[in-house]
């Protein structure tokens, strides 16, 4: 595979999951009493604070990683082992959620509405950094 490939099944892992949790987010926000939603909206803006630092640190990092390999490689050259291992974690973590009774629809709206729109940023950016 060429690079540009490996960025794009980057941008591919990311964004899916990025729109299927932005989708559910605002699914559970419509379904949120109007008084309540100021504090779920500043919640959420903590959310998305929080993971745009962290995953613009990660795309950072896989990007250059990326760019420092040879022209052809594996589809498992995408990420470094610790970074399907992270995959591996936030996915299991994410089935686990559905699993669990009684998570409150304002846990969901706030967390996947945050979480959600930065992992389709980060898509984007690995998107970005094929074309440098």
């Amino acid at each position: 595979m060429k690079k540009i490939h490996l960025f794009i099944t980057a941008a591919i892992i990311w964004g899916i999951p990025g729109f299927t949790l932005t989708t559910k987010g605002i699914s559970a926000y419509l379904t949120q009493p109007k008084s309540d939603i100021w504090w779920l909206l500043l919640i959420t803006a903590i959310v998305l604070a929080s993971f745009f630092f962290m995953f613009r640190k990660i795309v950072n990092r896989y990007s250059n990683r990326i760019m420092s390999l040879p022209q052809t490689n594996n589809i498992l050259q995408t990420f470094p082992p610790r970074g399907w291992i992270l995959l591996l974690f936030m996915m299991s973590l994410g089935i686990l959620l559905r699993f669990i009774p009684n998570i409150p629809t304002s846990f969901t709206a706030c967390f996947y509405t945050g979480l959600g729109p930065m992992l389709i940023l980060s898509a984007v950016n690995f998107l970005t950094h094929a074309k440098k």
